[in-house]
């Protein structure tokens, strides 16, 4: 680990702790050539696969996006939020056990749909309506006779 004071590539650890109920590492460090203490954090990198949009372009997974459009289905609904990071956690796991390296967003919008399906009645149809675009009355009914 290069020294962030005067950049000398010879350091050494002081100190060890877990942090963040043991997601982070926590190392004090100090320079063999200036002696000064710096503070270094290592965690685990997940890489979760590039989600390609119907109209093929590619963006980063965003988890913070998920759990938004969640969100929006399951307003004012009896559901924690516990709940909500649960099923996100569940699709991000999901999703990491594929071992893909790119996932289609109509994909992870059935996933959401088979969350909320267990969560909440009311938010599944809500997100169901406006993910499958639904064109008459007929469509919906079949959805909720479906349910």
């Amino acid at each position: 680990m290069r020294c962030p004071f005067c950049a000398h590539d010879d350091t050494q650890v002081v100190e060890t702790r877990e942090s963040d109920e043991g997601g982070v590492i926590r190392r004090r460090r100090r320079c063999l050539k200036c002696d000064k203490r710096f503070t270094t954090y290592e965690r685990a990198e997940i890489v979760l696969p590039a989600v390609v949009k119907k109209d093929g372009s590619r963006a980063d997974f965003d988890r913070d996006k998920l759990r938004a459009s969640m969100q929006l289905a399951l307003r004012k609904r009896p559901v924690s939020t516990e709940q909500v990071d649960a099923a996100v956690e569940r699709i991000q796991d999901e999703l990491l056990a594929a071992a893909a390296r790119e996932v289609p967003s109509a994909r992870i919008g059935e996933l959401v749909m088979r969350e909320l399906e267990r969560l909440d009645k009311v938010a599944y149809v809500r997100f169901a309506s406006v993910y499958r675009s639904f064109e008459d009355v007929d469509e919906f009914r079949q959805l909720i006779r479906d349910i």
